[in-house]
């Protein structure tokens, strides 16, 4: 029998036409563009936390390492023929030769190329290695610098330290017969337009203090000792108040294990170069406890470094702790801008030109306002007809510890 089941069941003198049976997908395409997103994501999410990228999307440098292109030989070996002294010499000078390496610095951001030739000695080959994080600097010493995880950060060498070699040109013979007058200011780095105000309108006299933040500290730094300034790397410390007064990242905290403290320094140093000495940046609590403010102290004295204490607080430890490292040490007598009005400045400097009268040295500290700027400025030109001298920093340090 040819008639299936349905036939046989149809009522007599009716048709049925089969029905036919669509083929339909397990899902739906809606369904599977869903399924190729979730697998995208989890694709992305495992990316993410397991490859190991801590610069992930940040600009990159490609250094490209090659030897310079070969020069021809055949006029040396001619001259060999006939002078066979000064070729044995020659032979040297193209084996010191081959370990020159050009290094191109590609830009990551912009694709700009720039080559750097680096020298085939061994001395100087090791000099170039360690200052090439901060060879665009001009003036930098590179034996003055120690590579740490952070970058470079100052060091003592061949007898040299940071303090003589960054230290401002002054006429000390001059500074060490007639009262002198010494002016930081400080909180420079963040806020470019201010920087650039206090560098270029107060005269190479006023030493400069950068704190470690802001977009690019070494460049305005840079810009600083362009223009003559000595500058201080001030470094921020615990505030009584702290957190609700925060100094910033990396804050130097009377919590942290000495280890931990100094391993901060050495990020707040890798910051900018150059600097004579450092100098704190708030911190009336951390400077007036001993047991973390002296491993402070005794690290920048090991890097050859002078130390300014701002005179917020008289509880201080520093100037103890700075005689007995022997480390060239000023405490501020003034807060300049304390009260930060044209009135209450001009009060402020004529306080500090009294004392100096007095004492023979005085020291004030300011931050980069424009009033203050503009007041101090006014001020600095003064200074000659009643007999006092503007100095750096570094010249008023060197004065104190004479006597």
């Amino acid at each position: 029998m040819t008639e299936t089941a349905d036939e046989l069941s149809t009522p007599l003198g009716q048709k049925t036409e089969r029905q036919k049976r669509r083929f339909r997908l397990p899902f739906s395409a809606m369904q599977a563009l869903a399924v190729l997103l979730g697998l995208f994501l989890v694709a992305f999410v495992s990316i993410a936390l397991f490859t190991d990228n801590p610069l992930g999307g940040e600009p990159v440098a490609q250094i490209a390492l090659r030897k310079p292109a070969a020069t021809d030989e055949k006029p040396a070996a001619a001259a060999s023929s006939h002078h066979a002294e000064p070729a044995a010499k020659a032979e040297s000078k193209p084996a010191a030769a081959a370990e020159n390496k050009t290094v191109t610095i590609i830009d990551g951001s912009s694709g700009k190329h720039q080559d750097v030739v680096i020298g085939g000695d061994a001395a100087g080959k090791a000099d170039a290695e360690a200052a090439a994080p901060a060879a665009v600097m001009a003036g930098i010493d590179p034996r003055l610098l120690e590579k740490t995880r952070y970058g470079m950060i100052p060091a003592v060498a061949d007898g040299l330290k940071p303090f003589t070699v960054y230290a401002a040109e002054a006429d000390r013979a001059k500074a060490a017969k007639m009262p002198v007058v010494a002016i930081v200011v400080g909180g420079l780095g963040v806020g470019a337009a201010k920087t650039v105000d206090a560098i270029m309108k107060l005269p190479p006299a006023v030493t400069l203090a950068f704190t470690p933040y802001g977009a690019d500290p070494a460049k305005l730094a840079e810009r600083a000792r362009a223009q003559r300034h000595e500058i201080l790397l001030q470094v921020p410390m615990e505030p009584f108040d702290y957190p609700d007064n925060d100094p910033g990242p990396q804050t130097l905290l009377t919590t942290l294990a000495p280890e931990q403290n100094i391993d901060r320094l050495y990020w707040h140093m890798s910051r900018l170069q150059g600097y004579a000495g450092i100098a704190n940046f708030m911190g009336a609590r951390f400077v007036a406890t001993d047991a973390v403010m002296q491993p402070i102290v005794r690290e920048a004295a090991k890097r050859g470094l002078g130390y300014l204490d701002d005179g917020a607080t008289p509880r201080s430890t520093a100037p103890a702790l700075a005689a007995g490292q022997a480390m060239p040490f000023a405490k501020a007598d003034f807060t300049i801008d304390a009260v930060p009005t044209s009135a209450e400045i001009d009060r402020t400097l004529i306080k500090l030109e009294t004392l100096a009268k007095e004492r023979g040295l005085a020291i004030g500290v300011a931050s980069a306002l424009p009033v203050s700027i503009e007041r101090i400025a006014a001020w600095i030109k003064t200074l000659d007809g009643r007999g006092i001298m503007l100095v750096p920093l570094t010249t008023a340090m060197l004065k104190s510890k004479s006597g």
